[in-house]
């Protein structure tokens, strides 16, 4: 008896289907009328990549590696297409045991205006592939329609290129309520792990449901609040507001109480009255029975709210605590991968409750 189940043949849902090029034409996604989000360095580099080529000061070899990872890259348009494809050529497979390869090397594509966006496809490739084609849902009518793809999470993006059908019209997005820009830097659970597809990252749903630009400054394993990292973040001209996500990737409260101080400090210096949000970590599940890890927690909560009550108390009325401990709800560890890492549930949940913290100290 054969016990081998091909799935495949039994559910057709589950195949990829091969791209017919047969009426599209390939566009650069980095020219107008498209625009891109996400990448400050993107006019002087010409690169996907989150923080500048040959940068000075020079960025720690973790951060260094990770910013040429997508994360909270967008590129928004309207057309008429009933059609829409994308052509990816990525630097290296990513490969990891516990989020798929639709999340950490794939685009999402969402459709929709500011009032309503709704996943209109998922890039779908071979678990081998270091360059796909993909085409999205097929339309019914051609009319002209709001459209946002997001970048990969895990991976960087190397060549790029949109299709589209040949006669489709093309014009500029709607632009955002404000194109100031929203940063957060932090740890792998803000870059993205592991969400299923790019959409679902909380920056991401956050860009959606304030319509305001992101740039995702977070950096797996590596958010290790460095002076030099801050440097580099304070560069970006006129935020919107800065979001301090890093607690989980200190080693020590004591390198949390010894980072903290510097990095708002650095901030402050180029930002003086942006809204900043200083958030602790959410909840771990090895908290419900660690009590180690527990009150690890509690001493980085305690260093967080010090910081930011100093920083008050000198006369800074732009900077809040905010506690993240139960962002993903009071069962946290159902909304986990491995009792860390979000699924989409735990960074919508996420999302959800960051975005009336958000809401109410945008200026």
């Amino acid at each position: 008896m054969n016990d081998k189940i091909d799935v495949l043949k039994i559910d057709k849902n589950m195949t990829i289907e091969s791209v017919d090029e047969n009426g599209l034409v390939w566009l650069n996604p980095n020219q107008s009328p498209f625009k891109l989000v996400g990448f400050n360095w993107f006019e002087q580099d010409k690169v996907y990549r989150r923080f500048p080529l040959n940068p000075d000061p020079i960025l720690p070899e973790g951060v260094e590696s990770l910013s040429n990872c997508t994360a909270g890259g967008q590129i928004k348009f309207r057309t008429d297409s009933c059609r829409i494809a994308v052509k990816v050529k990525l630097p290296t497979r990513s490969m990891m045991d516990h989020m798929p390869n639709t999340g950490s090397s794939g685009f999402d594509l969402y459709l929709g205006d500011s009032e309503r966006q709704t996943l209109a496809g998922v890039a779908r490739f071979g678990v081998d592939d270091e360059e796909y084609t993909h085409e999205f849902n097929k339309l019914k009518s051609s009319v002209m329609r709001e459209f946002t793809l997001n970048f990969p999470l895990y991976n960087g993006v190397e060549e790029f290129s949109i299709g589209l059908e040949e006669n489709a019209s093309l014009a500029a997005p709607t632009p955002f309520v404000d194109d100031r820009q929203i940063i957060v830097y932090g740890t792998s659970i803000a870059h993205g792990g592991c969400a299923s597809r790019p959409g679902m990252c909380y920056t991401n749903i956050l860009s959606r449901k304030l319509n305001r630009p992101f740039i995702n400054l977070a950096f797996s394993g590596s958010g290790k609040g460095e002076p030099e990292v801050a440097e580099h973040v304070a560069r970006i001209e006129n935020p919107a507001m800065l979001i301090l996500d890093y607690e989980a990737n200190c080693t020590s409260a004591e390198k949390l109480a010894e980072t903290l101080p510097e990095f708002i400090r650095i901030l402050r210096d180029k930002h003086p009255t942006t809204p900043m949000l200083v958030v602790s970590k959410v909840a771990y599940a090895r908290e419900v029975f660690d009590k180690k890890c527990k009150d690890y927690r509690e001493d980085c909560k305690k260093i967080e709210i010090e910081n930011v009550e100093r920083c008050q108390a000198a006369g800074d009325k732009n900077i809040y605590f905010i506690d993240g401990e139960f962002f993903q709800g009071e069962d946290f560890w159902e909304c986990t991968v491995d009792g860390v890492h979000p699924t989409d549930l735990g960074f919508y949940r996420m999302a959800e409750n960051l975005l009336p913290e958000i809401e109410k100290r945008l200026v």
